[in-house]
């Protein structure tokens, strides 16, 4: 019976760590606990936690960066089995994706936003104007990121915020190629959408979206 309750052991480890991801105390991009201090929060052997937090990297949420760490890169399994299926997408296929996500979630930001939302979009889009677009580091991506994912928590809609979140890897990863090739910080289009957002004007705020949106895709030479 030894190998069922060990079974049993990591199943419930695996249920901890999903529990933890899942509730936001491990956001997505965050470097989770190492094997020692998961042992000792558990109460478990290194074994267990390894083979627990495999299970997490096979699910597709959890990812192991040699030499630095385990991050998470999605909060459930079909987050992490969708980001598996776009990782080879096409940057334009990933862009036309996120217009009509990104637009809807502006309008509907704008019609539920609370002072919560209103205050955390102006500090992200502080934050961002003070990042060089000119050279462009990880940090400046990271809040670029993390301010099209505040409108998309302002819109207080569970079901879309997970499926965005499932594509945040790889809205980081075409944020990152196109920041290469552009140094345009598009700081206007971002002030249009984010005031209109706290505006509470609805359609200013997904034409701005759509219109930052159709300005990238069109940087494409096979754009139409």
């Amino acid at each position: 019976m030894q190998p069922v309750r060990r079974t049993s052991l990591i199943a419930q480890v695996t249920e901890q760590l999903r529990a933890e991801i899942r509730s936001g105390r491990w956001p997505i991009g965050s470097r989770i606990p190492t094997e020692p201090e998961l042992t000792e929060l558990t109460g478990t052997g290194r074994n267990t936690v390894r083979e627990a937090v495999q299970a997490l990297v096979h699910a597709g949420m959890l990812e192991r960066r040699q030499g630095s760490g385990t991050y998470v890169i999605a909060i459930s399994d079909l987050g992490g089995t969708l980001g598996k299926y776009f990782a080879d997408a096409e940057e334009r296929d990933i862009l036309e994706l996120r217009q009509a996500l990104d637009t809807t979630a502006a309008g509907l930001a704008a019609r539920r936003r609370d002072d919560v939302d209103i205050a955390n979009l102006k500090r992200l889009l502080e934050e961002r104007a003070k990042q060089d677009w000119d050279k462009p580091n990880r940090a400046a991506i990271e809040i670029d990121v993390e301010l099209h994912r505040a409108i998309v928590v302002a819109s207080h809609n569970a079901v879309y915020l997970e499926f965005y979140d499932s594509l945040l890897p790889i809205i980081e990863q075409v944020i990152h190629s196109r920041t290469a090739k552009s140094d345009d910080s598009y700081d206007a289009e971002h002030i249009e959408m984010v005031q209109a957002i706290i505006a509470g004007d609805a359609e200013r705020a997904a034409l701005a979206a759509r219109c930052f949106l159709d300005a990238l895709i069109a940087e494409y030479p096979d754009a139409r």
